[in-house]
């Protein structure tokens, strides 16, 4: 239903935190190059318990490799903290790609540059800088949920 895309992620427990929900959200997970860790770690198989197997996962060499496969057009959206525009305002379709950074440097610069219209944010008070990367996932795909709940019902 949705494409989950992490670019260079860099912590296992989250990556597995966000398979396992890719699984039951029914969305599909790509995961950029440079990644901080094997994705055979025990870290990752724990946090992902036992639905790791039943991931539609997609790794790609870097992100070059992942836009020359996938057209990305006004079907994608980018979380950051680098804009205003809050995640329930964007208009989610049935197969879009939600991008979330790593941990550590967030998505680059030139992919937001590039795409600056559909960067989203999870608003936030003053007193934090960003939330954790499987939290941030969850929320905002969980949006994108409700906003085709009628499609996913038909899957549940």
């Amino acid at each position: 239903m949705f494409n989950i895309v992490l670019v260079h992620p860099q912590i296992p427990n989250n990556t597995g935190a966000i398979g396992r929900l890719c699984v039951n959200a029914g969305a599909s997970l790509h995961l950029i190059k440079p990644i901080g860790f094997d994705i055979d770690e025990k870290a990752v198989r724990r946090a992902g318990l036992d639905y790791w197997h039943k991931l539609d996962l997609h790794v790609w060499e870097n992100i070059e490799d992942f836009f020359e496969h996938n057209t990305i057009t006004d079907n994608a959206y980018f979380a950051t903290t680098k804009t205003n525009k809050p995640y329930f305002e964007a208009n989610f379709k049935e197969g879009d790609y939600i991008f979330f950074g790593s941990e550590t440097a967030g998505i680059p610069e030139s992919i937001l540059n590039n795409f600056h219209k559909q960067n989203i944010t999870i608003p936030m008070t003053k007193e934090g800088r960003s939330l954790n990367l499987a939290i941030s996932t969850g929320i905002v795909l969980y949006e994108a949920i409700k906003q085709n709940f009628t499609h996913f019902k038909e899957n549940i």
